[in-house]
């Protein structure tokens, strides 16, 4: 299922609330092709029913997604919340996938691409993404101050976010090489 119009963009540059859209003027949305150049993954199914989506369960099969956890994100339920989403906001990379799975609430994603200029990913209910490994990126909610993700795992998660620069680190190494070859892979997924 395609990702609507109007959920990527072209960040500004400006240093307004974080929770902000942050649309250039004007406005220059990203496609969904565009993404999977840089190797980012998007499927959109029906958060009310995940636990029984048999889609969700053949993506997790085959890319290898044998840890699953929910992660309620608001001011009531995190400890320390101003420090987390100031933590997730800081631009950093994994050395493995990012794949997480909006069951309720929105919030953004934010990818660097080949210009090193910032794209906007909104995720809503339904949206399931996956970031590569050594993609610099970031996230924050937005002004509803409220997600509920699914994170999935291959095997047990790994936490480590490793802060920019981060251009010898083998997994952004990695990323840098593939990032011409991606493209065929990557569009399987919308």
């Amino acid at each position: 299922m395609a990702l609507e119009f109007n959920q990527a963009w072209f960040m500004d540059e400006s240093t307004e609330d974080q929770r902000l859209p942050h649309h250039r003027n004007p406005k220059e949305f990203v496609s969904l092709d565009h993404l999977a150049e840089l190797g980012v993954l998007y499927w959109r199914f029906n958060p009310k029913d995940y636990e029984n989506d048999e889609e969700l369960r053949k993506i997790r099969e085959a890319r290898g997604y044998s840890y699953m956890d929910l992660l309620d994100l608001c001011p009531e339920k995190v400890a320390n919340y101003d420090e987390k989403l100031r933590n997730f906001y800081m631009e950093h990379i994994h050395a493995d996938e990012e794949i997480r799975y909006c069951l309720e609430g929105s919030g953004y994603f934010d990818v660097r691409d080949k210009d090193d200029q910032w794209i906007r990913i909104w995720m809503k209910p339904g949206d399931l993404i996956v970031l590569p490994a050594g993609i610099y990126h970031r996230f924050t909610l937005d002004i509803s101050n409220y997600i509920k993700l699914m994170r999935l795992f291959v095997g047990e998660p790994v936490w480590t976010a490793y802060n920019r620069p981060q251009e010898d680190h083998p997994a952004r190494k990695e990323y840098i090489k593939g990032l011409t070859g991606k493209v065929g892979m990557a569009l399987e997924a919308h």
